[in-house]
């Protein structure tokens, strides 16, 4: 079995530092590498849609990042007990049409043994911004790692 250090049960550090792998792979857009950090039979709520397994997260991503463009993402971790983790998080993307949004969301993980989301649930209201708004572009910049972010 495939080990994804940091394992449970977390720490602060080690949660942290969970929330900020899943960050930074999610930042790359890569649906393959992203659904590593999965079990094999992994379950998923995202908004309205049901998925499971690598192959539908996969599948998922990859019609996720077509449709959000430009996408960028910020976590931060929220709470953590054993193996579980809580993230609130925050992405800019820009639709076909070129509106820019802003989406707000809550995350509830669960992890197995090996280190590997067995688990995720996702509650997501998306906000029209101006591109003048924008304040998420590309991955965390190293100097930002571990602010939290503004709510407006």
């Amino acid at each position: 079995m495939t080990e994804r250090p940091p394992l449970p049960p977390f720490t602060r550090e080690t949660a942290a530092q969970k929330v900020q792998a899943a960050e930074d792979a999610w930042n790359t857009r890569d649906p393959h590498r992203v659904a590593l950090a999965y079990t094999e039979d992994s379950v998923w709520r995202n908004r309205d849609r049901f998925v499971t397994g690598r192959a539908g997260i996969v599948a998922f991503l990859t019609e996720k990042w077509a449709r959000e463009e430009e996408y960028a993402l910020r976590k931060d971790l929220w709470a953590f007990d054993g193996n579980r983790i809580a993230v609130r998080f925050q992405y800019e993307s820009r639709d076909a049409d070129g509106q820019w949004w802003r989406s707000y969301g809550n995350e509830l993980w669960e992890f197995d043994a090996h280190g590997l989301m067995a688990r995720r649930e996702a509650s997501i209201n998306d906000v029209r911004i101006e591109e003048e708004d924008r304040r998420i572009r590309g991955p965390r910049p190293e100097g930002e790692r571990g602010r939290t972010f503004p709510l407006r």
